[in-house]
């Protein structure tokens, strides 16, 4: 891991905004890898699990406070996210699994190390609250993304495979079939 000057902390309410503006930036690279998520069509759900994310202490954000502002700023000097929860569910398990939703870094802070610092306080967060193990997911054509978590120690556990239902093109925003095609 590279050593960076940023701060990762736990996000604030006063954080959802920048942090749906980056989900929807996340969102939007994503298209090119397959994804099938509309960017901007999802800002209010992401907002408000942006919101209810910063209560629950399942957010965390990497500041940089060479970027902050005197007056505490407005969400600036955020430079990444990271979004996980510990899983629940009806089944028993042999282990308690953490899973990490959504790790961001702004493109032109990449390679400084703060995704692996998010992803590491991720796991802390998580290890403390009683996950045996994370999971989380990357596209299949997302080579960086895939390279990134193999080199912090993932394997791959399940394949997802899909099927495209439909032959119309989705539109710029992924409306139609799922947008996969092989």
């Amino acid at each position: 891991m590279t050593d960076t000057d940023v701060r990762v902390e736990p996000a604030t309410a006063d954080d959802a905004d920048a942090v749906t503006d980056m989900w929807v930036a996340l969102a939007a690279g994503q298209r090119e890898h397959g994804a099938t998520l509309r960017a901007e069509a999802n800002r209010a759900t992401v907002r408000e699990w942006a919101a209810q994310s910063a209560v629950t202490g399942d957010l965390l954000v990497a500041r940089d406070p060479a970027a902050a502002t005197p007056d505490g700023g407005d969400g600036t000097d955020l430079v990444g996210f990271v979004g996980f929860s510990l899983e629940r569910g009806d089944y028993e398990r042999d282990a308690a699994r953490g899973t990490v939703s959504n790790l961001f870094v702004v493109p032109d802070r990449r390679g400084e190390g703060i995704g692996a610092a998010l992803l590491d306080a991720a796991e802390h967060t998580l290890a403390e609250r009683g996950a045996d193990r994370v999971a989380l997911e990357a596209l299949a054509d997302n080579d960086r993304a895939r390279a990134f978590y193999a080199d912090r120690g993932y394997d791959r556990h399940r394949v997802e495979l899909t099927k495209s239902l439909s032959d119309g093109d989705p539109d710029d925003e992924g409306g139609g079939a799922t947008g996969e095609s092989d």
